[in-house]
């Protein structure tokens, strides 16, 4: 396990397009979330398809690698971030010089489609990657639940403790704005985690968002899933139907039988297609008794605010409790 270097007040933080050309279509939201960083005393890089569409995407698959290398190789940057997900971010993998990553480890952070690129750095790297916010979507939000997004982004990637634990964020939203028209903050719903399956367990992070791991499963960039790992899983938008779909793709794959524990983050705007059920209670049905720890509703997904959490990290859980704690290294100092 490589760990990459921690982030300082003054660092440079570059930021790419691995697949929606979200710095072309939401302005408004990408230049609030420049303004935010640099209000935080960070040094921003843009890489160089910043501004840039073609059509549902920033560039064809050597161009956004091509751009996402070329910050990799660059000494002067400490972290890259993702300026928002889609739906190719896995085009790349063929092509990034993961070579170079593990010369120069920086911190790699993302989310949702950018977990393709997230668990394949990881997977052909062994440097910890970090499953968090991504530019636009979460620091271009308003407060309070930008602060509290950034909360965690520093607790985890600037001011380390260990052995380090979550806590819920006093509320949470997943309502849907029109990025460019909105102007002022989200409502405030009341948080909490739920024990789906009680019990504890402690094991390395494997992160991502469900779908996108069904787009690299098999290939040699998505990492093993082994015995007594604690899997975080989350999704957007899907259907009742679609989530008994995911899910059942990892029962036929022997996950349940492998894994230590589960953490299900949020799930946003999720159609129950008239159910009732919520997406623990559909993946109980897939999974039928399990005999590991799950604790659902966890702050790591596409709703806000948003925990960074390191992938490869060992982790423990207590999902009776409601505790989640790192307690390795997972940043050097």
């Amino acid at each position: 396990m490589i760990l990459p270097e921690r982030l300082n007040t003054g660092d440079t933080i570059a930021f790419y397009s691995p697949a929606t050309p979200a710095t072309a279509t939401a302005p408004k939201r990408f230049a609030r979330s420049l303004e935010y960083l640099s209000n935080k005393g960070f040094n921003l890089v843009s890489g160089n398809l910043t501004g840039k569409k073609d059509f549902y995407r920033a560039g064809n698959a050597l161009e956004r690698a091509g751009e996402l290398n070329e910050l990799i190789r660059n000494p002067d940057i400490k972290c890259i971030i993702s300026a928002m997900g889609g739906l190719n971010s896995n085009s790349l993998l063929p092509y990034i010089d993961y070579a170079a990553f593990i010369e120069n480890p920086k911190i790699l952070v993302g989310y949702s489609d950018v977990t393709a690129i997230q668990l394949g750095v990881y997977a052909q790297t062994n440097v910890i990657t970090f499953y968090g916010p991504a530019l636009i979507p979460s620091f271009g939000e308003f407060p309070p639940f930008v602060d509290y997004t950034f909360s965690s982004f520093r607790d985890i990637l600037m001011e380390p403790e260990k052995p380090y634990e979550y806590k819920p964020f006093p509320f949470w939203t997943d309502e849907f704005i029109n990025w460019e028209e909105w102007e002022k903050a989200k409502e405030q719903r009341e948080n909490g985690w739920i024990t789906v399956n009680p019990g504890t367990a402690q094991g390395r992070a494997i992160c991502g968002n469900l779908n996108a791991i069904t787009g690299i499963w098999g290939s040699p960039y998505m990492p093993e899933i082994n015995e007594n790992d604690i899997l975080l899983i989350e999704d957007t938008a899907k259907t009742a139907s679609f989530t008994e779909k995911l899910f059942t793709f990892l029962e036929l794959n022997g996950v349940f039988e492998r894994i230590g524990g589960l953490l299900l983050g949020k799930h946003e705007r999720f159609d129950d297609q008239g159910t009732g059920k919520q997406p623990w209670e559909i993946l109980l049905e897939v999974a039928g008794d399990v005999n590991f720890p799950i604790l659902a509703e966890f702050d790591c997904s596409h709703t806000h605010p948003m925990f960074t959490f390191p992938i490869g990290a060992t982790v423990s859980m207590d999902a009776g409790g409601g505790v989640v704690t790192l307690v390795d290294d997972w940043i050097s100092g």
